[in-house]
């Protein structure tokens, strides 16, 4: 007689979301945890994997499933003892295509005025868009390879960029599944939560509006102190200054939202221009893009707002801009 074999562990997470319409349910925040380190362990075959990401996929994660995620993926992190204090975490994770990545310009802002930004992401998995590793060395940065080199840089700079694939390898890997599945999985979403240096702040963006609340009760759930999620412009953190931006924040515990107002009252076409040189150009002052500078100042005003160097969003759109006028990069 034939002997049964017994049920794989990882079985039970795939049960509990596909038992159909009637019979599934959304993981617990213990059961999203126990799935994620199970997969970061390499304790999962290939094609539960596969089934997994895509059963999530279908029905989108909860701030439950998305807590545990994250709280799995943070343990197995590997990061060395230090007493650096990273003011603001800025994940990168959605690459730009109608829009040149002017955010990048608000984040070394932030740095040349004394704030520590760690920013992380990854690219490649999405054709046709342009990733901040592609256009950071324009701008005269080296993306690091490892959290000891990304430690050093912003003793040095106040800033550093490091890839996803330098320090969960795992998680690098199934979120470059894309172009094989298709479609997004909810490591698109958990990724920029991960926050791996543990900062003060934290911002996020995202592009379906739907995932704003999710993020800010995941964040509620994983007890961070402050951080702020808007629907960016393309999906990265950036703010798109001819709409209105809802930003939803966790303050102390406590859920938050806020909208500002657009700074244009016409919106502006789009320029077909995406060289990566005008990135550097604008920063020194060597040409002038009114939309572009709106958009690095009014997303480095939510930051300044977030960081609490500014009480009402008029303060933090006049330091912004205070920033921006007088960056010591500016061409004299």
């Amino acid at each position: 007689m034939k002997r049964l074999q017994a049920e794989h562990p990882f079985a039970e997470f795939i049960k509990i979301l596909g038992k159909g319409k009637k019979g599934s349910r959304p993981l617990t925040q213990d059961e999203a945890y126990r799935a994620m380190s199970m997969i970061l362990a390499d304790q999962v075959e290939p094609i539960q994997l596969g089934a997994f990401l895509m059963l999530m996929r279908v029905k989108e994660e909860t701030a439950e499933e998305l807590a545990g995620f994250v709280q799995a993926s943070r343990e197995s992190l590997i990061i060395p003892e230090h007493n650096l204090k990273i003011d603001l975490d800025w994940s990168s994770y959605a690459g730009k295509r109608r829009h040149l990545p002017w955010f990048l310009l608000s984040t070394l802002l932030l740095a040349e005025n004394g704030f520590s930004v760690f920013m992380h992401g990854a690219g490649g998995h999405t054709e046709g868009r342009i990733y901040t590793h592609n256009v950071l060395r324009y701008l005269g940065y080296n993306c690091t390879t490892s959290i000891e080199e990304s430690l050093l840089q912003i003793k040095e700079k106040n800033f550093s960029y490091l890839s996803l694939e330098h320090f969960c390898p795992k998680l690098y890997e199934m979120i470059n599944l894309r172009p094989l599945m298709g479609l997004r999985s909810p490591v698109h979403t958990l990724v920029r939560l991960i926050n791996p240096l543990n900062a003060s702040h934290t911002m996020q963006g995202i592009f379906h509006p739907s995932y704003r609340q999710v993020h800010q009760k995941a964040a509620l759930l994983l007890k961070q102190p402050s951080m702020a999620v808007l629907k960016g412009e393309g999906g990265e953190t950036e703010r798109n200054p001819d709409m209105d931006c809802l930003v939803q924040s966790v303050q102390n515990q406590e859920l938050t939202e806020e909208r500002w107002p657009a700074v244009f009252a016409r919106r502006h076409v789009k320029s077909d221009n995406m060289d990566p040189q005008l990135l550097a150009q604008l920063w020194r002052g060597e040409i002038n893009d009114e939309f572009a500078e709106a958009t690095i100042i009014s997303t480095t005003a939510i930051a300044l707002k977030l960081l609490r160097r500014a009480n009402t969003q008029q303060q933090a759109n006049e330091l912004a801009s205070q920033y921006w006028l007088n960056r010591p990069s500016k061409k004299s």
